[in-house]
């Protein structure tokens, strides 16, 4: 996870190149057919919780069960759940959100990463996640680890070797590749012999330990720079035949490399960290624009997790105002990014939950297709999708600082002359609506309908 939260230059509109693949590319062919695809690893945005936001480095064993406890019974009906710790869970000291300059990870003598047992008492005596992964499958959810891309520095100090090989570690990486913001690892120069096999056994491992969900960081940025590590990431969850979704980041990913991103991940971040003030969110408008020829076919373009509820190791809540929270959840579900829950769950409130749950919004990010942006006007956004019987889903913001009446003439986006209106936030049906559909919206607030 990037500490640095400043915002990289928006990509223009002009900057959205290639074309989504057609609906077809996710139809499955007969059973017998050589060329059959496999199951999609994310046929749907992943949804689940990720324990960045709300403990930064520092989560424990005990309170990684009680948030899996509380997202079981709160979130877990509607849709969430994957559970994922996040960074450094194999540092025993970590604190905070910054890095100790000279880590000492807990290490296998193969120089694979493993859970530091004061924090993860379960993982002791080699017994690595799967112990905790276990408790977290018995309540119906899936479990994910955080990554660096890489190999442990450590391990490198040690003179460890590639398992099955007299290889060593320090023969396979390649000391100029390392995270600008963070210390734990060097980069894997996959031209070297031993390199595919070195993340072939950190995947094996994970694998061993019951493992869904991973999220490599450090390897979205510089793409170019990363890919052959990408593609041998890829290649070594394939060998394992365990079903793990991989998550690149951080962004941005470049939107010309997008179809190599859908190729070799299942979700990849379209910015670099996203945190709850107004300036980032808006930034996001144009992002998500930008990557929407590459929603679906298994592959999310994904804006992050959702900074909602209590934040930063317990010290505040967020700080977008409840409108900025609506349209917060709006965008994500119009143009299907993950749902990533990261507030701690002990303080999930009821308005947190309501806007986390609704099951008709929800229903945009999991089931929606022909997702797009629209152009009408300066100071509002819109977009359009088709749900699954043919209805159009219709999502307006009021980006500008002003309230105002925001809407649009129904022709001009693709919509039928005379339609009937469901305000899928409330629940309620608002009646028919002819030519043009316009409501009041808040400063920085959001809309959502259904038209039938």
């Amino acid at each position: 996870m990037n500490t640095n939260l400043s915002r990289r230059g928006l990509l223009g509109a002009s900057a959205v190149l290639g074309a989504a693949l057609p609906a077809a590319a996710a139809t499955k062919p007969t059973p017998k057919s050589p060329t059959a695809k496999k199951p999609l690893l994310a046929p749907t945005p992943p949804m689940g919780w990720n324990s960045w936001n709300s403990f930064a480095t520092t989560i424990n064993e005990a309170q990684t069960l009680e948030q899996a406890a509380i997202m079981t019974r709160e979130l877990r009906p509607a849709g969430y759940d994957i559970l994922t710790v996040d960074i450094q869970w194999y540092e025993p000291g970590a604190s905070s959100y910054t890095y100790a300059a000279k880590p000492v990870p807990t290490l296998d003598d193969h120089g694979r990463l493993l859970p530091a047992p004061n924090r993860f008492p379960s993982s002791a005596g080699g017994k690595g996640f799967k112990p905790l992964a276990d408790r977290i499958h018995a309540l119906g959810l899936r479990f994910g680890v955080h990554l660096m891309r890489g190999a442990p520095r450590l391990a490198v100090e040690r003179g460890l070797k590639v398992l099955g090989t007299d290889i060593s570690l320090a023969d396979i990486v390649d000391k100029r590749s390392i995270c600008p913001w963070n210390p734990d690892m060097y980069g894997v120069d996959m031209s070297k012999p031993g390199a595919q096999a070195y993340y072939d056994s950190v995947f094996a491992l994970l694998a061993s330990w019951g493992v869904d969900f991973v999220k490599v960081d450090d390897l979205a940025r510089p793409y170019d720079a990363h890919r052959a590590e990408i593609e041998a990431i890829h290649r070594a969850i394939g060998r394992t035949g365990r079903p793990i979704v991989l998550s690149m980041s951080p962004g941005e990913t470049p939107v010309v490399r997008g179809a190599h991103a859908r190729q070799y991940a299942q979700m990849w971040r379209i910015s670099d960290d996203f945190w709850d003030d107004w300036k980032m969110l808006d930034a996001q408008f144009t992002r998500l624009e930008n990557w929407s020829p590459y929603i679906g076919d298994g592959g999310w373009p994904d804006a992050d997790m959702l900074p909602l509820g209590r934040l930063a190791l317990g010290e505040r809540d967020t700080k977008f105002t409840p409108d900025e929270q609506r349209t917060l959840m709006t965008l994500w579900s119009i143009a299907r990014s993950p749902l990533i829950m990261g507030g701690d769950l002990r303080h999930l409130d009821a308005p947190t939950k309501a806007l986390l749950t609704n099951r008709e919004v929800i229903a945009v990010n999991q089931a929606s297709r022909d997702n797009r942006p629209h152009f009408v006007e300066d100071g509002m956004r819109v977009w359009t999708a088709k749900a699954t019987n043919g209805d159009a889903y219709l999502a307006l913001f009021n980006t500008g600082e002003k309230p105002g009446e925001i809407g649009v003439d129904l022709k001009l986006v693709g919509l039928p002359a005379t339609v009937s209106v469901r305000d899928l936030w409330t629940g309620r049906d608002l009646g028919k609506a002819a030519g043009r559909f316009s409501v009041q919206l808040p400063s920085h607030g959001a809309g959502l309908y259904r038209l039938s």
